[in-house]
C-alpha cells in the first residue's frame, strides 16, 4: 500500500538548507519515493500553520519509506536538515481504494 512521508518545516538556515535539498532526490530514487508536493505557496483553510513549508514524497510501501528515512543515503542530508530547519516528519499509509 502506497505511504507518504509528510514534513511540515521552518527553515531556520537558508544557505544550509538548499544544500539539503539539493541531496536529497538521489536518496529518494534508490527507494523509489518521488516528490508530490516540495515546498509552494500554502494557505490554511482552517486553524493555524504550525510551520511555513509543507513537503509530501510518495513511496510504494510504509516499508519503503521508512527504510529510506533510517537508511544510510539519507543519513548526512538529515542532519543538514535538522541542523538547518525544525518541524514535524511523519509517514502516513496511504489509501488505495
Amino acid at each position: 500500500m502506497t505511504a507518504y512521508i509528510i514534513a511540515q518545516v521552518n527553515v531556520t538556515n537558508p544557505e544550509e538548507f538548499e544544500a539539503y535539498r539539493a541531496q536529497v532526490p538521489a536518496t529518494l530514487a534508490i527507494y523509489d519515493g518521488e516528490y508530490v508536493v516540495r515546498g509552494g505557496e500554502i494557505e490554511a483553510l482552517e486553524g493555524e500553520l504550525a510551520y511555513p513549508r509543507v513537503v509530501v514524497i510518495k513511496f510504494p510501501s510504509m516499508e519503503r519509506a521508512k527504510a529510506w528515512h533510517s537508511s544510510v543515503e539519507y543519513s548526512g542530508p538529515m542532519a543538514v536538515r535538522q541542523a538547518s530547519s525544525e518541524g514535524r516528519l511523519m509517514v502516513v499509509e496511504g489509501y488505495d481504494g
